[in-house]
């Protein structure tokens, strides 16, 4: 690779983050510039976000010329599929439907769809889109030495590092992940367990709530018990908050090293599932009959 050309003027978030992705993996420089016909047909030229071209085979990534009936991808849709991310970054990327709506259908049916009041939108802008965008669409070329260069290649690396990662621990859940029914009176409550490896030290908890929509277990699921990376004991908590447990109910048990008085979390000592499956007992918000 040896350049990416994306276009003059106004920047948006999905050209922004596009290049990003592009710079993080190719570190070329960037040109902000119509492209002309031998960019097009050159696949050692990045074209983004403009020439009226969708060729992945060539790194040509534009969207525009879609009828307007077409799904709603813009040119940071067409590189995340390039890359084979896309339906991982949609499944788990929360900000990547409403960035394809606002770049391919406008605000007005952005904030439709996201059942928002138009003016929100705006409202959920912050100075670091502004400034980023503002510094990216004044540059006419960047290289690797200037400071939205170097960011931008953050931004995208962080991207890439987190669907990757991502996809690794939910091939690794769905082999381990166990899910725990723990009776109680009237309906049992059912929590995901994980078990300790030094495949997941670093992070436990990582990918465990992306892991449970995926199987379309948040419906179900109560509590989480992982690893408790700060000692050899575990972490107890509510799944979404859920408030049929309160975990201040166990801290005076022995095993128990931390419960939280608002009951959301605890931290405890033993490893053996047979005792922790009791304190999630214990836990259980007893109900008035």
């Amino acid at each position: 690779m040896q350049l990416i050309v994306t276009h003059p003027g106004g920047a948006h978030k999905d050209d922004f983050l596009a290049c990003s992705l592009l710079a993080h993996l190719h570190g070329v420089p960037i040109q902000r510039r119509e492209p002309t016909d031998e960019d097009l047909s050159n696949p050692s030229i990045c074209v983004v976000d403009v020439g009226g071209s969708h060729d992945p085979e060539r790194n040509n990534f534009d969207h525009h010329q879609f009828p307007r009936d077409a799904p709603p991808l813009c040119a940071l849709s067409l590189v995340l599929k390039s890359l084979e991310l896309y339906e991982d970054a949609l499944s788990f990327c929360a900000w990547l439907r409403p960035a394809e709506w606002l770049d391919t259908l406008g605000p007005n049916e952005t904030a439709e769809l996201m059942k928002i009041p138009r003016t929100a939108l705006s409202e959920l802008n912050s100075p670091l889109d502004t400034t980023l965008l503002n510094r990216f669409a004044k540059a006419s070329e960047l290289h690797s030495e200037d400071p939205i260069y170097q960011v931008m290649c953050m931004v995208g690396e962080d991207i890439v590092n987190y669907l990757r990662s991502l996809r690794e621990r939910l091939d690794y859940l769905a082999q381990h992940a166990q899910y725990w029914t723990i009776e109680a009176d009237g309906e049992p409550i059912r929590a995901l367990f994980l078990e300790k490896s030094d495949a997941i030290a670093e992070d436990p908890s990582f990918g465990v709530y992306a892991f449970i929509e995926s199987e379309g277990k948040e419906n179900e699921i109560h509590a989480l018990v992982y690893p408790d990376r700060r000692g050899d004991g575990y972490g107890l908590t509510r799944y979404n908050d859920n408030q049929r447990l309160d975990f201040s109910q166990i801290e005076s048990h022995d095993d128990v090293r931390f419960a939280h008085k608002r009951g959301f979390v605890a931290k405890v000592a033993t490893t053996d599932p047979t005792q922790l499956k009791q304190l999630l007992k214990n836990a259980i918000v007893k109900t008035n009959r």
